[in-house]
């Protein structure tokens, strides 16, 4: 009778290893789950071994020897697109179609090797080949996707464990390609809604500087020779202009500066805590990054539970994936609450991060035992509320952005003519002073 070695989290979330002799894996499962435990890994030992060995051979191999002098030596070429990024759209697509082969019926194996020959993105095309390669050496598809976390993150791969375990590859696939395509989805319309006020910023930056730089010179010269005092306002639009033209590269320079000083604080601790509270609570975009972060940690930890992960090894990828300080430390301290055999939604309801509405849903889905449905339920409604949302912050934030560039340019415009005005007065007064006379 073959021995499987399995790896396991008890209920206090404590990983457990050990061995069973047992006819087959999903007899290995159901052993280990009668034991009160929560397999991630099981694996026949025979084969396990013989991975570890294949592996070890391929690494002893790989080792350049040393020559002897004058004697060629062994290079290693690393080729750069087998260690790049996936755009999340050309992996989304990837999955999708994994998970029509699989549900057709066709090998994991074979399924991969047909995606791999029509892939046209050169870095998933070698990664597919590194994954056929590494299930051929005995390694399960979570196992050989691990192997490349700039591509497939934790979410993912803890996923396609848990429908291996399960027996269930196909439906978690398609789980998957969803959120994906719904997390992108609310991405976008946010990336949409942030484009217009960002190109108005741009485009009044480029109208300043021309101005500052090229127009308001042109009429000092004019002013130089009136032999009049210019209003304050025009003087002080003069003595801006200066600044910018005689110190653009200065200007600039400061500009850079100022933005590398916010990077490096948000990369901080202290500043990334700081900033990704600030987001949560800014003026018009804070409700929508509230909203988004609230939809994307019901999705995710309703998807994760609802393919098999336990829950606690689920709010780890959770927290982990979240996005934003301020719910992860939420979610760890719900993860910890959970771990000590308390509910969900104490720890929820004490963060203030979650509203009253979320803490009551998801108090009913561990009542009712349909808590990843009620999730997926929450982050629907989110969803449809973002999209709200942005609309309206689209509506209003486009009268704000014409307002902005027309006091931009407004204002220079006037400073430019207010000493013009200043004087066709002056003539006027000194015309009807003469008639006068």
């Amino acid at each position: 009778m073959p021995r499987y070695n399995y790896v396991a989290l008890d209920n206090r979330g404590n990983e457990t290893k050990g061995s069973i002799e047992v006819a087959s894996q999903n007899e290995a499962i159901g052993r280990v789950k009668e034991m009160g435990l929560f397999p991630t890994k099981i694996n026949e030992a025979d084969k396990e071994e013989k991975s570890s060995a294949k592996k070890a051979r391929g690494k002893t191999a790989a080792k350049p020897k040393a020559g002897k002098k004058g004697g060629a030596m062994n290079i290693q070429i690393k080729i750069p697109f087998l260690s790049g990024k996936v755009k999340p759209k050309v992996l989304t697509t990837f999955t999708r179609q994994l998970a029509t082969l699989v549900d057709a019926g066709l090998p994991l194996l074979r399924g991969l090797r047909v995606l791999e020959k029509q892939e046209r993105n050169a870095t998933l095309k070698g990664i597919l080949a590194e994954l056929a390669t590494s299930i051929e050496g005995g390694s399960t598809f979570s196992e050989a996707l691990a192997q490349h976390p700039k591509v497939f993150n934790r979410l993912f791969v803890n996923m396609v464990k848990a429908g291996e375990l399960g027996g269930v590859l196909e439906v978690v696939l398609k789980r998957l390609a969803e959120f994906s395509e719904k997390a992108q989805k609310i991405k976008g319309k946010v990336k949409a809604a942030l484009f217009y006020p960002i190109a108005v910023l741009i485009v009044a930056c480029g109208i300043m500087i021309l101005l500052m730089c090229f127009v308001v010179p042109k009429f000092k010269d004019v002013f130089a020779g009136m032999g009049f005092k210019l209003p304050g306002f025009t003087l002080f639009v003069m003595g801006v202009s200066d600044l910018i033209k005689n110190n653009i590269l200065g200007t600039m320079g400061v500009m850079v500066l100022v933005v590398i000083a916010f990077l490096l604080f948000i990369k901080t601790k202290f500043g990334r805590h700081i900033w990704d509270k600030f987001q949560l609570h800014m003026p018009a975009l804070g409700p929508v990054i509230s909203k988004v972060a609230i939809s994307r940690f019901t999705r995710t930890l309703g998807t994760l539970v609802s393919s098999g992960v336990p829950i606690l090894q689920a709010l780890i990828i959770v927290r982990e994936t979240a996005g934003n300080v301020i719910i992860s430390d939420a979610v760890n301290k719900i993860h910890e609450s959970v771990k000590e055999g308390e509910t969900i939604t104490a720890p929820m309801e004490g963060s203030g991060v979650f509203p009253p509405m979320v803490v009551s849903m998801v108090d009913v889905g561990e009542q009712t035992g349909a808590l990843p449905e009620m999730l997926m339920r929450i982050a629907d409604d989110y969803d449809e509320q973002v999209d709200n949302a942005v609309s309206a912050m689209t509506s209003l934030l486009e009268p704000i952005m014409i307002v902005f560039l027309a006091v931009i340019v407004g204002s220079i415009v006037i400073a430019m003519f207010l000493p013009l005005i200043q004087m066709i007065s002056n003539m006027s007064g000194d015309d009807s002073g003469g008639g006068k006379e």
